[in-house]
């Protein structure tokens, strides 16, 4: 496996493990302090260094220097129920139904912002754009499909703003992007023939489990531009690039079966492996506009190109079977719309009300289509936060969101891949919960 210098720079509190919030493994909490709004005025609010990451173009807002640090906790609930999955026709696919493949994780972020001139700043985030866990219980219906699928992203994401006039500011950045995948699954509901010729029996296949691990190093790009026609009313734009990342890791095999997986004559496992992924484009529209003495409007609408990704071929890279797939991940996503509203109230000089709701598309085309390792469905924010501000430097937000998920059924025929029929529905939902602090030098 490949190694990367970018692995030992980064912070270990940017390793921390991560799960699906927006739509697909999508992560929108770059900035704790958006949580409170469901990130509506995403790319135009530019009042603290987070910024960075929603829209560039923000920074000449700030004041000389400002810094902004935050984490958000999640805690996601997907609990699986059976409706007749199928090993084989006419047999069913034995075991649990998983457990609650949702787990706590936590999303931190960091931002620094440096005015230079005039007309001038440079800016530096640090966060974590995409990432997922599910796992479910070894012994669930659905393990020859997954038991885990875990994606890590760290991007680091060096900025510059200009401020053309009083009215148009422009942003660009670079981001460089790690990526780490890990999926588990066991290997098969029955060993192929040209197996049983070395002495596997189905039951063996059954109780073996392969592993997947891989990761890249890889860059993007992100523009913004943000109008300011008054003082009370703001218009931001933006666009994140894709990442192209080409993975390079290992197929393991352990249990009954894996020394003749392993074995070189075979070179079904216990070898190198690659794969390549598009990771997203998004673009993003935001307003904020002031109202009365009070109150503030915030909207947003944003674009995810998902259709990036399609049919995801794993392949073996080393050994006697180089170059054939080992196994595929047929996504078949589709692009999809966030629109969010929200509404900040300042209560008095040291107190900001934040409100929000959004509505959030799945990638995911339909039960056919749907992954047990991505069991994703579109969603319905509903978030409240506040910012105390105890003096004109410093700030803490705090930012508290329920996303509803509609029940989610799913149909995923696999057995001419050995994997079985899983057929059943999740009930999910999502709590998320937030802290920032921002001070400005």
């Amino acid at each position: 496996m490949k190694k990367k210098l970018l692995a030992v720079v980064i912070p270990s509190l940017f390793a921390a493990s991560s799960t699906a919030l927006a739509s697909g493994f999508q992560l929108m909490e770059q900035s704790a302090s958006g949580i409170g709004n469901a990130y509506a005025g995403s790319a135009a609010v530019a009042d603290d260094a987070g910024t960075i990451f929603y829209n560039p173009a923000g920074m000449t807002r700030l004041k000389a220097r400002e810094v902004s640090l935050g984490v958000a906790a999640i805690k996601p609930s997907f609990k699986f129920d059976d409706r007749g999955s199928l090993a084989a026709p006419g047999a069913p696919l034995t075991g649990s139904n998983g457990g609650d493949a949702g787990g706590w994780a936590a999303v931190p972020n960091g931002y620094y912002s440096q005015k230079i001139n005039d007309r001038l700043w440079l800016g530096l985030g640090m966060g974590v754009p995409f990432g997922l866990v599910t796992e479910y219980d070894d012994d669930w219906i659905g393990r020859f499909h997954s038991t885990k699928f875990e994606i890590k992203t760290i991007n680091v994401n060096p900025s510059l703003a200009f401020k053309v006039n009083e009215a148009v500011s422009l942003g660009f950045g670079v981001s460089v992007q790690r990526f780490e995948a890990t999926y588990d699954r066991y290997a098969g509901v029955a060993a192929p023939g040209p197996l049983k010729s070395f002495g596997v029996s189905d039951a063996a296949m059954q109780r073996t489990k392969l592993r997947l691990e891989a990761d890249d190093v890889s860059w993007g790009w992100n523009v913004g531009i943000l109008f300011t026609p008054t003082e009370r009313t703001k218009l931001g734009f933006s666009y994140r690039s894709k990442v192209k990342h080409d993975l390079d890791g290992d197929l393991e095999a352990r249990g009954p079966a894996a020394p003749v997986l392993s074995n070189p004559r075979v070179g079904l496992a216990g070898v190198d492996a690659e794969v390549s992924v598009d990771l997203p484009d998004t673009f993003i529209a935001s307003a904020a506009q002031g109202v009365g003495e009070r109150w503030e409007i915030l909207a947003d609408v944003s674009w995810t190109g998902w259709s990036s990704l399609n049919v995801l071929p794993i392949y073996r890279s080393s050994g006697v079977q180089s170059g054939s797939v080992a196994d595929t991940l047929a996504t078949r996503f589709q692009d999809t719309w966030r629109v969010a509203l929200g509404a900040r109230y300042r209560y008095d000089e040291h107190w900001l009300l934040k409100f929000g709701v959004a509505y959030d598309e799945s990638p995911v085309r339909d039960a056919e289509r749907r992954l047990t390792a991505l069991p994703d469905n579109d969603r319905i924010w509903v978030s409240l936060g506040a910012r105390w501000m105890p003096d004109a430097d410093n700030r803490v937000d705090l930012g508290l969101a329920y996303l509803f998920i509609d029940d989610t059924r799913i149909d995923r025929n696999a057995m001419a891949e050995g994997k079985g029929w899983v057929r059943g529905q999740y009930e999910g939902d999502v709590w998320l919960a937030g802290v920032q602090y921002s001070r400005s030098f």
